[in-house]
């Protein structure tokens, strides 16, 4: 079951920059920022009510593999993607997939602040890229 608007990905070339800029908008100087391996990112998470923008900045070129990366070469950037909570990233997956949607990996991924994470290709959802996301602590609650 989708939860909620978890955050807004934005794609950045240069996150010092970017975070100077969003520190001053959003009047955050400290968001929490991680380095995501899998994902071939760096990312800036600055809080707002109960949801939140995420920065995104690649770690590597678009020629290496990075998804951001080759996203700016092509768009520039901006708005990457919109991230959902899920309860449970598997089911859902298989829900969605049983209606037709498409995904850009047929498995869940570590992504940042602690979550598995699934990308549904954008072919299939008017050309936004949706990001399903669950805790990774919530995945194992109620096993014993």
């Amino acid at each position: 079951m989708i939860k909620r608007i978890t955050h807004v990905g934005v794609a950045v070339r240069n996150m010092g920059i970017s975070r100077e800029l969003f520190s001053k908008l959003l009047g955050n100087n400290f968001p929490h920022t991680e380095k995501v391996e899998e994902q071939k990112a760096t990312i800036a998470f600055y809080p707002i009510g109960e949801g939140s923008i995420e920065l995104i900045e690649s770690t590597e070129s678009a020629t290496g593999g990075s998804s951001i990366a080759k996203f700016i070469e092509k768009r520039g950037e901006g708005i990457h993607h919109i991230c959902l909570e899920v309860d449970n990233i598997a089911q859902e997956i298989m829900r969605l997939k049983s209606l037709g949607f498409q995904f850009v990996d047929d498995k869940p991924s570590p992504g940042g602040d602690g979550c598995l994470v699934a990308f549904l290709h954008p072919k299939s959802t008017n050309g936004v890229l949706i990001e399903l996301s669950q805790k990774i602590e919530s995945q194992n609650a109620g096993k014993v």
